[in-house]
């Protein structure tokens, strides 16, 4: 390979593996501290159709691996001191699955766990999911084999 093109190839694959590694470990953390430290709501999945309200051909709202969900707030004590609740819209982080699971069907009540300070986000309970050590692990070692290909692709380039 010409030195400019091992160059731009390892530079763009440790730039999207760098990335890839930094998104996985914030949104790892992020999903570990909601289920620890995020207020429980119980939610139920609702159907989702597209901005112009139509459906995806999807009648049910099943094709999307990650379910729009539907729940309440605890109400917060704004300026004047009074709680307000609100409803809020949201998909739960994490939820990288081929196949929506069957107890994620619209109308299904779940648990989730929701941050106070930003209520759209949202993750599912522990106890609502399977381990998403699969997806993470998929993730992690994408990320870090890029940056692996691309850190031997500038080494060659130094070397030569």
């Amino acid at each position: 390979m010409e030195t400019p093109t091992a160059t731009t190839a390892g530079s763009v694959l440790i730039l999207f593996g760098g990335a890839l590694l930094v998104w996985c470990a914030l949104e790892l953390r992020l999903r570990h501290h909601l289920r620890r430290h995020g207020v429980p709501a119980t939610a139920r999945v609702v159907v989702d159709g597209d901005p112009y309200g139509e459906l995806y051909g999807d009648p049910y709202g099943e094709l999307d691996t990650a379910p729009l969900l539907s729940y309440c707030t605890l109400p917060t004590v704004g300026a004047t001191g009074l709680g307000q609740a609100e409803s809020v819209l949201s998909r739960p982080r994490g939820h990288t699955r081929l196949r929506r699971p069957a107890g994620l069907a619209p109308g299904a009540v779940v648990q989730v766990a929701y941050d106070a300070r930003r209520p759209s986000r949202v993750v599912l309970a522990a106890s609502e999911t399977r381990p998403s050590l699969p997806s993470d692990v998929f993730w992690a070692l994408l990320g870090t084999s890029a940056l692996a290909v691309g850190l031997t692709l500038i080494a060659s380039v130094l070397t030569d």
